[in-house]
């Protein structure tokens, strides 16, 4: 079999007790280059757009979708790959592909000896490249991955050498990404916990968004945009909500008067406290505390 015939599809499968593993070809053949590169087109296309389950001894790969998707297994569990996504897989995960008719993209894969050279390693470097990864593919790594296919089908003396060196780029590329990613969400998450923290404390002190945002050393906008990624809502949203929640367990679960909820929660106003309820809730408190005292029927 020549070159194109990229081990990630494989139709010689003998004993349905075993787990393929091949380098790339159904066989344990020599790799053919210092890096591989194939069109998703060009091979899933011959064969029904389904690539069965199977794993790579000593090989690691890249599979970017740019058009069309597909639905993965990874060591039994399910999930997706979407355009403008990238999968990595390290060697012995056992995986497998069922692309959407017409998906076009490209696959990379890397003998063992190219990633050992990567290189100076870290703690942090290892770890990522010791699981699948998953993520959006910028624009950076797009350039990476498209020279990297440029190279591949060249020519040159020095064409192994660029081959690897691209390489390196793009996968330490995509770990600083993904790493970077996973720590903003990280501190999304804490400041999140953080401004729970500070709605429960303060939310009979008639604090507002600005009020949130100083505490928590970040600008308003910042916070919005946190808030917004985290649950969907703006800034703003999410504090009347909150506010509103709390009402809703006074008015529930205690018999304080509703004007003493009202300016438990900021409100003096009796009338103004009502609207605003009567606004995020649907109807007045009132009618929210008889709703509950009936049995909790047609709670919003």
């Amino acid at each position: 079999m020549d070159g194109s015939g990229i081990g990630w599809y494989f139709s010689c499968m003998s004993d349905a007790g075993t787990i393929p593993v091949f380098n790339l070809f159904c066989e344990t053949a020599v790799f053919p280059d210092v890096v591989h590169c194939e069109r998703v087109l060009d091979r899933a296309g011959l064969h029904d757009w389904v690539i069965s389950p199977h794993r790579h001894g000593q090989m690691s790969q890249i599979f970017h979708i740019e058009r069309g998707s597909a639905r993965l297994t990874l060591d039994g569990a399910s999930s997706r790959l979407e355009a403008g996504e990238y999968l990595f897989m390290p060697p012995q995960v056992v995986h497998g592909f069922a692309f959407s008719q017409g998906t076009e993209g490209v696959v990379l894969s890397f003998p063992s000896p190219v990633i050992a050279r990567l290189g100076p390693r870290t703690a942090a470097l290892n770890a990522w490249l010791a699981v699948p990864q998953q993520g959006p593919v910028s624009p950076a790594t797009a350039q990476l991955i498209a020279m990297t296919a440029e190279i591949y089908g060249s020519a040159g003396m020095f064409r192994a050498q660029r081959l690897i060196a691209v390489a390196h780029a793009l996968l330490a590329g995509l770990a600083e990404e993904s790493l970077a990613r996973d720590g903003a969400v990280q501190e999304a998450g804490r400041q999140m916990q953080r401004l729970d923290g500070l709605i429960a404390e303060h939310q009979g002190k008639g604090w507002g968004a600005r009020d949130y945002a100083s505490a928590l050393h970040v600008t308003t906008g910042h916070l919005n945009r946190i808030v917004r990624g985290a649950t969907g809502r703006s800034l703003t949203t999410y504090l009347e909500t909150a506010l509103m929640t709390e009402a809703c367990r006074l008015i529930a679960f205690t018999r304080l008067p509703l004007a003493e909820v009202g300016y438990r929660l900021g409100f003096p106003d009796p009338s103004y406290f009502s609207r605003r309820f009567r606004l995020r809730v649907g109807r007045s408190p009132t009618d929210y505390r008889a709703t509950v005292l009936n049995g909790g029927k047609d709670l919003p």
